[in-house]
């Protein structure tokens, strides 16, 4: 079976090195998956204005899985939603994963429980990786955006009638009959792509499920870049898709 790892980056020449040696060093060949992985490594270079897409070729012409990794730019900066439906339609594996380059998400931590719910019997659809059930993030999250993603996680699950901790999440991991259906019909360009990828999966009865990850928040000197705006679209995102995805 094919692992694809969707890895969207828009200026991140300070991460991307060290996320890519994050992936590849990732054992997909262990007691807790049933069958072993091979992975395809996609990066979604969104526009970058740095040396982002020359970092990531330079660490495929290096190092020994270089192979697998492939780069898609992007001629501007269209947002996130934009770089994970480019990802999403070229990605061939039979499980497809959605990875970001700022390194608040560890692969080696958490791919082994992310994948878990696809392999031990419990045949899941889709998988989410909630940072609100796991003890402890390793740094705070900014209490405005836990304040935001209670809200819009609270009324994504009143429209759709989930019971999810963490809609927002940066870790959502798909088969591919459900990547092949959704990817025609997802709209969002920018972090709207997670309550529209959140509904349109719930309409289409899909298994979602939720599993602990650790997670590092980082600041907005770091290079952190969802801000209140986006919020407010995500609240427009969440009602328009209730009422016409249907």
């Amino acid at each position: 079976m094919k692992l694809s790892i969707i890895i969207s980056a828009f200026n991140e020449e300070g991460t991307v090195f060290n996320i890519l040696e994050s992936v590849c060093a990732v054992s997909l060949n262990n007691s807790i998956l049933s069958e072993r992985l091979f992975k395809e490594i996609i990066v979604i270079d969104d526009g970058s204005s740095d040396n982002t897409a020359a970092l990531v070729q330079q660490f495929a012409s290096r190092h020994p899985e270089g192979k697998s990794i492939s780069l898609l730019r992007l001629d501007r900066n269209y947002g996130k939603g934009r770089a994970i439906r480019e990802g999403l339609k070229i990605a061939s594996g039979d499980i497809i994963i959605i990875q970001d380059a700022d390194l608040e998400y560890d692969p080696e931590e958490n791919f082994p429980i992310l994948l878990a719910p696809f392999f031990d019997k419990r045949q899941a659809d889709v998988v989410y990786g909630s940072r609100f059930l796991a003890p402890a993030s390793v740094r705070p999250i900014y209490f405005w955006h836990l304040l935001g993603n209670r809200f819009l996680t609270f009324l994504t699950n009143l429209c759709t009638g989930l019971i999810l901790t963490d809609m927002e999440t940066g870790y959502k991991v798909f088969r591919r009959s459900v990547v092949q259906e959704l990817t025609p019909i997802l709209k969002s360009d920018d972090f709207c792509i997670e309550p529209e990828l959140t509904i349109k999966i719930a309409h289409r009865q899909w298994r979602i499920f939720e599993v602990p990850i650790t997670y590092t928040s980082r600041t907005y000197e770091e290079g952190k870049k969802i801000g209140w705006r986006d919020g407010l679209k995500a609240i427009v995102t969440i009602i328009k898709c209730t009422v016409w995805d249907r």
